[in-house]
């Protein structure tokens, strides 16, 4: 007996060695592609399936601009499972609704207000990050408060959601207030893929328009082979007066080619680099935890 309890405790400490090796080595490698870059960045992968985990300065808090419209869609379908809400509830729009100077392509479509499918709503704001879809989204869920409530009753609690975007927009500082750590990002994510905290209905409906995600390209997705399945929402603060960009974000769920799934959170924070060169550090580093988790086999 003592003999197999000695294996056992020699084969966690050589399983344990091989493990840290494997992050230290992937530690420096993020390292190498961030080089002299004037930015900080945080990074949370994880390997759904096998529960291997990487983080990179996961304890600072990284404003997350509209990577929030994950958690605040979660929020609303919480409300379509609680028949509060429906995908077809008609939401009535005004041209008060939708600022003159914000993005917005709903606004683009409807410049003078309409009646819209809160399902509609929900693909702009995800899909195309539409800043006007998120403050209506907002009001329907009870505001800012009240989504930061729903998630930290997840069991998700190093986010925080305090200003939409009509108030961020007004005040540069206030994307601050509205911070995530990258592990917490990455366990939002995965409440998703598990389909643990809505219906099947709500839970497939919110991947899919987080698949037809079409900003940020260049980011999580940029070096992935064609037709790479990616569900994610990016952030972007652009850069201020100064150059400086305050975020430049994507946070998904990346399915490899074994089926397996693989989830990225990704910030850049306080940038004084281009938005490509922003991108591509997502997007090298991305690649990275890929050719790491296809070529181990996990």
């Amino acid at each position: 007996m003592k003999i197999i309890t000695t294996i056992f405790i020699l084969l966690a400490v050589l399983i344990g060695s091989s493990l840290s090796a494997q992050q230290d080595s992937l530690n420096a490698s993020v390292e190498k592609i961030i080089g002299d870059a004037k930015c900080s960045v945080g990074i949370c992968i994880k390997h759904v399936e096998s529960g291997e985990r990487f983080l990179f300065h996961n304890s600072s808090k990284y404003p997350m601009q509209s990577v929030f419209k994950f958690p605040l869609a979660m929020a609303v379908l919480s409300l379509v499972d609680r028949r509060q809400l429906s995908l077809d509830s008609v939401i009535h729009v005004t041209k008060d609704d939708l600022l003159p100077d914000t993005w917005s392509p709903m606004r683009e479509k409807y410049p003078s207000g309409a009646d819209v499918k809160l399902s509609e709503i929900l693909s702009f704001t995800v899909s195309t990050s539409d800043n006007n879809g998120c403050d209506l989204l907002f009001k329907l869920a009870g505001g800012p408060s009240e989504v930061n409530k729903y998630i930290h009753n997840l069991g998700v609690t190093d986010i925080n959601i305090q200003n939409n975007e009509r108030e961020m927009h007004a005040d540069y500082t206030l994307q601050f207030l509205n911070w995530a750590r990258p592990s917490a990002m990455a366990e939002l994510l995965e409440i998703l893929m598990k389909g643990t905290a809505l219906s099947k209905t709500s839970n497939d409906f919110l991947l899919k328009v987080m698949i037809e995600t079409q900003t940020g390209p260049k980011r999580i997705k940029g070096l992935f082979p064609d037709g790479t399945v990616v569900a994610h929402k990016t952030g972007s603060s652009g850069a201020d007066d100064k150059g400086v960009t305050a975020a430049c974000n994507d946070a998904g769920i990346v399915t490899l080619p074994d089926g397996t799934h693989l989830i990225i959170a990704a910030f850049v924070s306080m940038s004084e680099n281009s938005e490509d060169y922003n991108d591509s550090v997502i997007a090298k580093i991305s690649k990275l935890a890929w050719d790491y988790f296809t070529k181990t086999g996990k």
